[in-house]
């Protein structure tokens, strides 16, 4: 299973990878929304997750940019908002899922294994 992160903040970005590495997954990184974008239209990723906040491009151009194609790809929406309408927003644009920073890495997991199953 192959899992993009979208995630600016080198901190929160490596605590994911080595979690997702940790559990079997394959994982591409990408700093910045127009890198996930690029890579997701390259790639046949199994699910994306991604910060709200991102240069270059939003988790929600993100989000736009995959339904846009026709990709039915899951979606984890991250953020350190956790405003009503920002997380409604989120999934009117097909997000399948949404945490609020900070997280537990383990629930995360839990949250990917529901979506894709193994």
């Amino acid at each position: 299973m192959l899992i993009l992160i979208a995630e600016d903040d080198e901190l929160i970005l490596k605590t994911i990878e080595h979690k997702l590495l940790k559990e079997g997954y394959e994982v591409i990184v990408t700093r910045n929304g127009k890198d996930a974008i690029d890579r997701i239209r390259d790639t046949n990723v199994d699910l994306v997750i991604s910060d709200i906040m991102m240069p270059f491009a939003s988790g929600t151009e993100i989000l736009s940019a995959i339904r846009s194609v026709g990709r039915n790809i899951p979606v984890i929406m991250l953020s350190s908002l956790g405003q009503e309408d920002v997380v409604l927003n989120a999934f009117d644009l097909g997000a399948s899922d949404f945490m609020v920073k900070p997280f537990s890495p383990t629930e995360l997991i839990l949250r990917i294994k529901r979506l894709i199953p193994k």
